[in-house]
């Protein structure tokens, strides 16, 4: 059996058309191309904004003329990660899923039901006739993972619609009402190389195995960070032993992704070879174990390499930044006071690099509260400062204030109840969804989320209950068919 056989059929065969298609973060011209393709295959009219943002429109059904309009909204690129043994490249190949009991996952890779499954109901919807509706609009964005860029890149009065239903949500049976703010921090300490010394040799230091998830929707489960983990390895062996160099720092790969990966490359003398392995054995056993529930298949490699490394990074810039690596926070901050389990303020160290002369350090800093916010991004920005690093912060975005007890989210309710037998949960995330940046061009909007339930996205353990995704196309429908009049 494969996803092409499950049911709703439709919603499963859009989204293995997408499965098929690259389509990463800043790499969306097939997907793109792909989407209107659809559109004029179905007959549904089609456009591309001047930015890169796919929009379609379909008119009412008859007699449903009067409704208010609605805007289904979902963005076409996913998060390429893949564990270290996965031969794949996002840009040309496709994602191989497989079913896994109740699940729905990929082979070594995200899966990218986050988003493609919400752009499949979309489209499922758009080219199903039967059901019945007030004038409708799909809004599929692009660039949502690293930076909502097509949300940013959004025009005032391109859309038409009153109601913003966001399809990015990720636990069936919960109403999104609202979801955090971030911002981007980047320090950069720039340094000099110097020659390797004579007699020197190279081993390679590698963390992985660890969970890591999506930094809005899992950083409260207080998983362990691959790059904490390195750095708190290397600050321990050239504390004991100044003569070993570090000749490159990698970890993580995006900012809103936990780093379930780490590596360093290491300069030393060869005598100490057997001393250096000793420090490092123990201050990762030190680190599993305090992780040894949240990440029990954390592993470390420490392997000798054929050569030694041709260059080393100054020791005084390596000191001063693992200092402020292993000091700057990372995880929960401080729980919500009015949503029992949602997390308020956050930030997660995402990516470590060493490129021609820079080691940078990127993190994303999200709350709900934007003052807290920044308070919290100032206080890495300090650690970083007082350590020598240049810091930077960029790209930040206000949260999306839920609004409580209004008639769109009457409707919601009365209709999961009626289908489901049960009341629908309203909750808002910790995540960052792109209502927040399009409702401030579109005031008028009144904006509720929607999805089926998907564990670990942006991790290659993502995947998406397949009885959810059934119940999410069945309240779907339902919600069109009880929207209120104008």
């Amino acid at each position: 059996m494969t996803i092409k056989d499950l049911q709703p059929k439709s919603v499963w065969e859009n989204f293995y058309g997408l499965t098929r298609v690259p389509r990463p973060s800043k790499h969306e011209a097939a997907v793109q191309e792909y989407l209107l393709a659809w559109g004029r295959q179905h007959g549904v009219d089609v456009r591309r904004d001047d930015t890169g943002n796919i929009i379609f429109t379909a008119a009412a059904t008859p007699g449903f003329e009067n409704r208010k309009g609605v805007i289904m909204q979902a963005h076409m690129d996913m998060v390429p990660q893949k564990t270290a043994d996965t031969r794949h490249d996002f840009l040309t190949d496709p994602i191989e899923t497989e079913i896994k009991g109740e699940w729905v996952a990929a082979k070594g890779t995200t899966l990218g039901a986050d988003n493609g499954i919400g752009v499949a109901l979309a489209l499922s919807v758009l080219q199903d006739k039967t059901l019945r509706h007030g004038p409708l609009e799909a809004l599929i964005t692009y660039d949502e993972e690293t930076g909502m860029t097509g949300a940013n890149a959004l025009k005032p009065g391109v859309l038409k619609g009153d109601i913003l239903l966001n399809l990015d949500s990720e636990d069936e049976g919960e109403l999104c009402t609202g979801c955090a703010g971030g911002v981007d921090g980047t320090a950069d300490f720039a340094y000099r190389t110097y020659k390797t010394p004579e007699g020197q040799v190279s081993y390679k230091l590698t963390v992985k195995g660890l969970k890591g998830g999506h930094s809005g929707m899992d950083i409260s489960l207080f998983r362990g960070n691959a790059n904490k983990a390195v750095c708190r390895i290397l600050k321990a062996v050239i504390d004991k032993y100044p003569d070993v160099k570090v000749a490159g720092i990698t970890g993580g790969s995006l900012r809103n992704a936990i780093p379930f990966e780490a590596e360093a490359v290491l300069v030393l003398p060869s005598t100490l070879s057997r001393k250096v392995r000793s420090v490092v054995d123990k201050v990762f056993g030190d680190y599993r174990f305090e992780f040894q529930y949240s990440d029990p298949d954390m592993v470390m490699f420490y392997e000798k390499l054929p050569e030694a490394a041709p260059r080393y990074i100054s020791p005084k810039v390596i000191d001063r930044a693992l200092k402020a690596i292993i000091a700057c926070p990372h995880g929960v901050r401080r729980m919500s006071d009015t949503i029992p389990g949602l997390t308020e303020t956050s930030t997660n160290m995402a990516i470590i690099r060493t490129v021609k002369g820079h080691l940078t350090v990127h993190s994303l800093t999200r709350s709900s509260i934007d003052e807290a916010k920044m308070v919290l991004a100032d206080s890495i920005r300090y650690v970083f400062e007082l350590a020598g690093a240049r810091y930077s912060l960029s790209g930040a975005y206000s949260g999306w204030t839920p609004k409580l007890g209004t008639p769109m989210i009457k409707v919601l309710e009365d209709t999961y109840r009626k289908l489901f037998g049960k009341d629908l949960k309203i909750t808002a995330t910790h995540g960052g969804l792109e209502c927040a940046i399009m409702g401030a061009k579109y005031p008028n909007w009144e904006m509720v989320s929607i999805g089926p339930t998907i564990v670990h996205p942006h991790s290659p353990d993502e995947r998406v209950k397949i009885d959810t995704v059934a119940q999410t196309w069945e309240f779907l429908k339902a919600v069109l068919e009880n929207i209120p009049e104008k």
